[in-house]
């Protein structure tokens, strides 16, 4: 006989689930904002997965009260350790106390009061969430915490009926989790289709400020003041988008470098620049200027969202002539007064940018062919950048040897960088040891390394010749996404290069780096990366930056859409219909007989179906009963199979009838069968008395037969 499964149990178990459900999702929301730290995501993550197989049963263990009221004071004794030494911060020490809460409070919850707790702390969990995290994640995360919170709500209702005395649940318990959560998926479902047109009516004005209260910042070392030789190859792993750039001007190349920090003093193994800061750059009708000295070239403009670097480095490419910083709030000043001119001319801003900042930079791409007006360079500034240390006297001699017969500085430098570029090799690995001179090392030992060596090499070699040079870092092209219509450049584009200054041209970029022979487009992967970097970029436009200029933009663009969508329809109407005629006589000719048969079978689903498929899914159920596969409701599904079978023979019963009254209304043996029929039902269905199941299916093989005496009509 079947193991009956009791439906206070199974709905308890739902019950449970969805609460773990809750809890669950408001920490995957916090961990994934990047902000709990490694110890907290474990031993949440091995509480909840302990109460997951408690809940089902998989083990079994018993927290006593005396214990968890020490672990709780021993927790209250040590927070304020948390708070004044470990975390050292109010809002790091107590996001540690609510996930011991969550945890304590989820294994050893067993009263409504627990539950109710429980339900409180996933939602000071996603409340948390929603002020550290602004990306995509916090979405989805908030998508299946809303699925929870409707799957608690609808079993926590059934659970309180069945546990009022004399109730009974009409519905039996096969699929009962997979119709109660169907039911809560669809609330969710409805919550979230209301909601989203809300998100595109209603501009959020504040622009999603809870999130600026804590910044998560992707730490370049390559950006800062000093860098040390081997940096950046430390960083070429690391996939973290930087940030995102729009082109506004035609034809934008692809292979663009974007300028960071220029570096001009070296001690051997370090470069760095000197002490102090420039001017702040002056306004130009809204637009800080950067310079006033004429640009020729090709016209580039763009707008760039910076994600939160530990750099307060404006990227820019080309030649710049105006950038514009965006204001974080219009009750705020403008920041375009923070922009200031850098060492070797760098931009920077007096502050690290918030997450999400942008600007736009308007300039030129000069051809390297064109030889245009430059900026003369002063003596002092002229000894600053050739000046050099202690150097090995072989890197001279070859510096010497390499550009030997060449008369212009671009000729010369431009051997130094094709030496480079074909006589060493491209890698990642770090040297097995500190080298004493690693410019030697490299040029002479070694014969390969990454960016920075290839940069660092040819400026001591330019230097070394008499020519004025700089270490430049930033980024090297990126990645076009056609989703977003955006380039996406990562931490793993961070390169580095060099800028000589040449009489004739002045700052010249030259690139010595040979391409990375390991670099590939990553297949599947790699779409499935511009898949979720577009879909972020829209959560960040259209969610947490949706204001009201965006709101008219929108409005805008879909009347525009409509626009030519109607104009299409009026215009090119009857030339269409003429050609529809044509192609559709045409395809009825040939396909007719086969579309007809096709329709014909449409039909008879459409009508039959329904209909076909309730009776086999009663058959399929007559027969789990008869193999002993019962529960409860399988009651219901019998009777019903009865009345249909008497229906067929002319018997239908009124729904005025009670099942008794239906009986004795029939013929005598008829009558008789149906009568012991109803009463093995009410013993199943009412009773609980699964082995009077096997009745059933025998009286109802008896109407189905008609050797009952039930007249056939």
């Amino acid at each position: 006989m079947a193991r009956a499964v009791s439906p206070q149990l199974s709905v308890e178990r739902f019950f449970q689930l969805a609460i773990l459900g809750l809890v669950t999702s408001g920490y995957l929301a916090v961990a994934g904002s990047g902000y709990l730290d490694t110890p907290t995501v474990v031993v949440t993550g091995l509480g909840l997965l302990l109460r997951a197989l408690l809940v089902m049963e998989v083990i079994r263990l018993e927290f006593s009260a005396g214990l968890v009221t020490l672990v709780t004071l021993g927790y209250i004794a040590f927070y304020p350790v948390d708070y004044f030494f470990l975390s050292q911060s109010f809002l790091q020490a107590t996001i540690h106390l609510v996930f011991f809460l969550a945890v304590v409070k989820i294994l050893t919850a067993s009263t409504n009061r627990d539950y109710l707790y429980a339900g409180a702390i996933a939602f000071l969990e996603i409340l948390a969430a929603a002020i550290l995290s602004a990306s995509l994640n916090f979405l989805l995360f908030l998508g299946f915490y809303l699925l929870c919170a409707m799957a608690a709500f609808t079993s926590a209702e059934i659970r309180r009926a069945m546990q009022k005395p004399h109730q009974i649940a009409r519905l039996g318990l096969r699929r009962f989790h997979l119709r109660l959560a169907a039911v809560a998926a669809s609330v969710t479902l409805g919550i979230l289709v209301l909601t989203a047109g809300l998100f595109f009516l209603l501009p959020r004005g504040a622009n999603a400020s809870l999130s600026r209260l804590v910044s998560h910042r992707v730490h370049v070392p390559g950006f800062s003041n000093e860098v040390t030789l081997g940096e950046i190859g430390e960083i070429k792993n690391d996939s973290s988008a930087v940030m995102h750039v729009r082109a506004e001007s035609p034809h934008f190349p692809d292979n663009l470098k974007w300028r960071g920090v220029a570096l001009s003093d070296f001690d051997g193994k370090r470069w760095s620049n000197p002490p102090g800061e420039g001017p702040t750059v002056r306004l130009e009708d809204g637009w800080t200027l950067v310079t006033d000295w004429p640009h020729v070239g090709h016209p580039l403009y763009y707008h760039v969202t910076l994600n939160a670097v530990d750099s307060n480095a404006l990227f820019v490419a080309g030649l710049p002539s105006h950038v514009r910083p965006e204001r974080i709030s219009p009750g705020l000043p403008g920041l375009q007064n923070d922009v200031v001119r850098g060492p070797n001319d760098s931009l920077r801003l007096r502050f690290l940018p918030p997450g999400n900042f942008r600007y736009s930079v308007s300039g030129v791409l000069e051809s390297p062919s064109l030889v245009v007006d430059h900026a003369p360079l002063f003596p002092a500034a002229r000894e600053h950048y050739l000046r050099l240390p202690r150097i090995d006297p072989r890197v001279r001699e070859l510096a010497e040897q390499v550009t030997a017969g060449l008369f212009t500085q671009f000729a010369r430098a431009r051997a130094i960088e094709n030496y480079l570029r074909r006589s060493y090799g491209y890698a990642l690995e770090f040297p097995d040891h500190e080298p004493k001179d690693p410019i030697a090392y490299f040029l002479f030992e070694r014969k390969k390394g990454h960016c920075e060596y290839f940069a660092s090499a040819m400026a001591v070699m330019l230097r070394a010749i008499g020519i004025p040079s700089r270490l430049v870092n930033g980024f090297q092209s990126g990645t076009f996404n056609p989703i977003s219509g955006q380039y996406v450049i990562r931490a793993s584009d961070a390169h580095s290069w060099v800028e000589a200054y040449l009489e004739a041209r002045g700052w010249t970029t030259f690139d010595p780096t040979p391409s990375d022979p390991s670099a590939h487009n990553g297949g599947l992967l790699a779409r499935f990366a511009l898949w979720t970097d577009a879909a972020d970029t829209f959560w960040q436009d259209w969610i947490l930056r949706y204001d009201r200029g965006r709101q008219f933009f929108l409005a805008a663009q879909l009347d525009g859409a409509s626009r030519r969508l109607r104009l299409g329809w009026l215009g090119g109407w009857s030339g269409i219909f003429g050609q529809w005629r044509v192609q559709i006589a045409a395809r009825l000719k040939t396909y007719g007989p086969a579309l007809a048969v096709l329709v014909a079978l449409a039909t008879a689903l459409v009508f039959a179906g329904p209909r076909a498929f309730r009776s086999l899914r009663m058959l399929h159920r007559v027969r789990r009963v008869r193999e002993g596969q019962v529960s409860a409701g399988d009651a219901t599904i019998l009777y019903q199979r009865m009345l249909d079978v008497l229906r067929n023979r002319g018997f239908q019963k009124p729904a005025w009838f009670t099942p008794r009254e239906f009986a004795a209304s029939l013929p005598a043996e008829t009558g008789m069968l149906v009568d012991q029929f109803t009463a093995a039902y009410n013993d199943v269905r009412f009773g609980g008395k699964l082995d009077a199941a096997p009745r059933l299916t025998l009286l109802l093989e008896e109407l189905e037969t008609g050797r009952t005496g039930i007249p056939t009509i």
